[in-house]
């Protein structure tokens, strides 16, 4: 899952990507109203944490027109503001939540898991296909009923996969929801991983994920 944190507070921005990146997310920052708007637009993200008090382009002006232009992807608001007026005004905007600084890390971990589960963000507490299942409470893999180690990137590739089965999923795609935008789409960081999760799923004979030459790699559905 692809994060942004749209946050001034460097030492805030970095905390919170090193927290989120510790729990499997890639994460993206940007500074400012209006970069943060414009990543918004660009990339593929699946939740936007976005500070209110930016340079150049305020929270509530991003998150009036990221809505405006039908971006309906979960915005957590964060401000150091905790008056009601505030917090109405925020999610009046298009907030999916607020969060008044300082806050706990676990409680945004905890709000950013209740919004990707959703069902309209294509987030599924259990997802299994042939003798893979994925467990998103647990965080767990299992193969015929045994739990797989998988790292963090290992598991974030494969829950994609399985997510797009029977659908072909370019290494740029890959790189955009499993990476955030400091690998270039020219390195071969996804083949590698990919190399590993077929040792891990003992997938010699592409049982499970086939590869597409010059484009990238499917799950098989059946």
């Amino acid at each position: 899952m692809r994060i942004l944190i749209v946050e001034d507070n460097e030492k805030l921005s970095k905390y919170t990507k090193q927290m989120l990146e510790e729990e499997g997310y890639a994460v993206d920052t940007s500074f400012d109203g209006e970069s943060g708007e414009r990543l918004t637009r660009l990339g593929n993200y699946d939740l936007v944490i976005l500070d209110i008090m930016l340079p150049k382009k305020d929270g509530i002006s991003v998150a009036r027109s990221l809505r405006e232009g039908n971006f309906n992807l979960p915005i957590i608001m964060i401000t150091a503001k905790g008056e009601t007026d505030d917090k109405i005004l925020g999610l009046d905007s298009g907030a999916d939540d607020y969060l008044v600084k300082p806050f706990e890390m676990k409680e945004l971990l905890a709000r950013i898991r209740a919004l990707l589960r959703r069902p309209q963000n294509k987030i599924i507490t259990k997802l299994k296909i042939k003798d893979i299942e994925i467990d998103n409470n647990q965080h767990i893999v299992t193969q015929k009923g045994m739990t797989l180690n998988l790292t963090l990137k290992e598991y974030a590739i494969l829950e994609y996969l399985m997510l797009n089965a029977g659908q072909v999923i370019t290494r740029e795609q890959l790189l955009e929801h499993c990476w955030d935008f400091a690998y270039s789409a020219f390195s071969n960081i996804t083949d590698v991983y990919i190399k590993q999760l077929r040792k891990k799923l003992k997938d010699t004979n592409e049982k499970y994920i086939k590869t597409i030459r010059g484009v990238g790699y499917t799950f098989k559905s059946k």
